[in-house]
């Protein structure tokens, strides 16, 4: 950011009259921006949020140690941005300033480096032995993200994992992950499966996840407002009322994401809006898609987007290409430049195309382009 200049010299009156005016133009801000949040921050000396430069930008995700060729295919693409995921020997400053580095040398930017260790911490959500070390160790990651002035994160709060069922294939055959309630067994992450019916032996109640939510969020606000580091809360995926025992019942729905943000209280808590998660509730969310990025997005609390598209909502779906689902991602395009959203959107969970994973990327990133431009938007 700028470094402002400094006010020229007054005479005392002037001096306190112009004070009584800054204080009140402080109060009357506070007020619009939600008072309490704003003061508690400013009592706690936290760094400033980091300007994000105007209009939508579009984002690669790569491996954990990208190669040149990697980052050669990104600017193929005419992309500006790339989300990195690491896991937890990968999550040190040494090491972001290290991707940083690298990527940068290939004139593209470095949007997020995620952390697999910290992400989905089902001790966390569930209040399992080690919660406190794991908020320990997130803590120490949003540490390090902004001290290389890396400043947004997503995070997840999902005890059991991702649910899917057997792959199906969707248009031209192309193999892509699938979802059926009616045969739904198991969620994975990072090489964990949580086994139902009951994944921890026991149902957990809608109280027991909002609290532990509470407990998590107020620990961890503090730093990411010290560190400047948005973090953008994914939706549960699939948004299913409860999976394996465990409800979905904060970030499962719209009315969950404002509650959350209440009691957040941080412009540095937001949204990363996956839309194809979205699209899988269907009514279950409360408000579609485009209410969702018109109430989210104009109040600043859209950080990410994950760009795509299903083939139903529950309670069976599949996750199909960008221009062969529900729902007319022009109109999701439309929305997110309706309310300047100024953040990232990355393809994700592509189907798998003839010719590999650059194909699929290479695929949707393309309309992705298209859109933004017959919005008005720059790519």
């Amino acid at each position: 950011m700028s470094e402002k200049p400094n006010p020229p010299l007054e005479k005392d009156g002037e001096a306190n009259l112009n004070l009584e005016r800054r204080k009140f133009a402080k109060l009357a801000l506070a007020g619009a921006l939600g008072g309490t949040a704003l003061l508690s921050r400013a009592r706690r000396g936290v760094a400033e949020l980091h300007d994000i430069s105007p209009g939508i930008k579009i984002a690669v995700q790569l491996s954990s140690d990208p190669s040149d060729e990697d980052l050669q295919f990104v600017k193929q693409l005419g992309a500006q941005y790339v989300s990195i995921w690491v896991h937890a020997d990968g999550a040190t400053y040494e090491n972001f300033m290290r991707l940083r580095a690298k990527v940068e040398a290939a004139e593209l930017k470095v949007w997020n480096i995620g952390n697999l260790n910290v992400h989905n911490m089902e001790e966390v959500t569930l209040n399992l032995p080690g919660r406190d070390q794991k908020i320990e160790e997130y803590k120490t990651y949003l540490r390090n993200l902004g001290k290389a002035g890396i400043y947004y994160t997503t995070y997840a709060h999902m005890g059991n994992g991702i649910w899917s069922t057997q792959h199906e294939n969707t248009r031209g055959g192309a193999p892509a992950r699938a979802f059926d309630l009616a045969k739904a067994d198991a969620g994975y992450w990072d090489q964990k499966v949580f086994k139902g019916p009951l994944t921890h032996g026991r149902v957990y109640s809608q109280k027991e996840i909002w609290d532990n939510y509470t407990y998590f969020i107020k620990a961890v606000t503090p730093v990411a407002e010290e560190a400047g580091v948005r973090i953008g809360i994914h939706p549960d995926d699939p948004p299913v009322p409860q999976l394996g025992g465990v409800p979905r019942c904060i970030f499962g729905n719209f009315e969950g994401y404002k509650q959350a943000f209440e009691i957040a209280g941080s412009p540095n808590i937001g949204m990363c809006l996956c839309c194809g998660t979205w699209l899988e509730g269907g009514k279950l969310m409360g408000k579609d898609l485009l209410e969702t990025i018109r109430y989210f997005g104009s109040r600043g609390k859209i950080f990410k987007i994950h760009f795509r598209n299903v083939s139903a909502p529950l309670p069976h779906f599949v996750e199909t290409f960008v221009d062969d689902g529900y729902i007319d991602m022009y109109e999701v395009m439309r929305a997110l430049r309706e309310v300047n959203f100024n953040g990232v959107m990355i393809p994700d969970h592509i189907p798998e195309m003839i010719g590999g994973g650059r194909a699929g990327t290479a695929y949707s990133i393309a309309y992705m382009k298209a859109l933004l431009r017959a919005v008005g938007g720059v790519s």
